[in-house]
């Protein structure tokens, strides 16, 4: 089968091709597993920090990608949930333990033996993946491939962020950053909360100008002082110096949530900016997103199938994954990338 892999970790700010594309053994599916065909494939940011080492896959090569749509193709002995033609989708959690504390509470996405697709397991990068039926989603019939793709990352790990915000509607929320995440966040705000208005903090003015076509109130710079404190920001930004002004625009007792599984290094003097009584004071809160439960995903698919989501994409051939990855790093961000498998 065709596949986009990774041999090394390396610098994308140095090496424009870190994937090679090769021919590799098509998968089989071992008990309880599914072989699926794959049609679509999201491009995450998180592939950059896999490529750059920040969450180095645990051996190598890998074929990354973690937001999978395609048709179950042969079902492994004892597989039930699903048939074969059924179209299903894939997501960041792999796998869990399914015994510890965090397991039994739903939390899976807190779990030690947590895996990840496309890090710790092959991912979509290709024309086949395997998963574990408990571990596959039922895709909305509503959504195309491409569409479907993003949901399965940005949209859950969005939903998940905006749950742990705590926010009420006509409360006021924050986004800092606007890329595939936050467009599908504000979205589902819309839906859900249609008093809660929302700013948008994202230092490129395309985005900023995306943001207020899809509804956001205000726009402005990273470093801008938001016209009104918000009860709540979440941060999809892969850099510090968001988190610093973002405490800054938080109103007593409001709550950054940052979503992102790792921070550069590159502004990380940032961080000698924070003032204890500008920033923290006033019972002010920061939590972190981990991951994903599978109650994530499926919830945010049957809440998407709901609001009838559209996300925007753009769509790139398998072969020029090299290139999405790229322009993810260059910021050339509309909405989500998606690789046509």
């Amino acid at each position: 089968m065709k596949s986009m892999r990774l041999h090394r970790l390396t610098s994308l700010e140095s090496d424009s091709t870190p994937l090679l594309f090769e021919d590799v053994p098509v998968p089989t599916a071992k008990p309880r597993e599914l072989l699926v065909k794959v049609s679509a494939c999201g491009v995450c940011h998180t592939e950059l920090d896999e490529i750059e080492g920040r969450t180095p896959p645990p051996a190598l090569p890998i074929i990354p990608g973690h937001q999978v749509v395609g048709m179950v193709e042969a079902l492994g002995e004892k597989a039930t949930r699903f048939r074969v033609g059924d179209r299903i989708g894939v997501a960041w959690i792999f796998s869990a333990c399914g015994t510890c504390k965090h397991c039994w509470a739903g939390n899976e996405n807190l779990c030690a033996e947590f895996k990840a697709t496309g890090r710790d397991a092959d991912g979509g990068y290709a024309e086949y993946i395997t998963v574990h039926e408990d571990f596959a989603f039922a895709v909305p019939p509503n959504f195309s491939d491409s569409e479907a793709a993003p949901l399965l990352c940005a949209g859950a790990i969005g939903y998940r962020s905006l749950r742990l915000t705590n926010i009420a509607d006509a409360q006021l929320l924050g986004l800092t950053g606007f890329g595939a995440s936050a467009h599908l966040v504000l979205k589902m705000v819309r839906h859900k909360f249609p008093r809660t208005r929302v700013f948008v903090f994202a230092r490129n003015e395309n985005e900023r100008d995306f943001a207020r076509k899809l509804g956001a109130v205000w726009a402005g710079a990273t470093e801008d002082e938001s016209p009104e404190k918000l009860d709540a920001i979440i941060d999809t930004t892969p850099t510090w110096l968001p988190v610093v002004e973002a405490m800054r625009n938080l109103a007593p007792g409001g709550r950054l949530v940052i979503n992102a599984i790792r921070k550069e290094d590159a502004d990380k003097e940032s961080l000698s900016r924070l003032d204890y009584p500008t920033h923290l004071w006033m019972e002010k809160e920061i939590k972190s997103v981990a991951n994903v439960s599978r109650r994530d995903v499926s919830e945010f698919l049957d809440l998407a199938a709901e609001m009838r989501i559209k996300p925007e994409v753009q769509e790139y051939a398998l072969v020029d994954a090299n290139r999405a990855l790229q322009e993810l790093k260059q910021r050339k961000i509309r909405g989500a990338k998606v690789l046509r498998v």
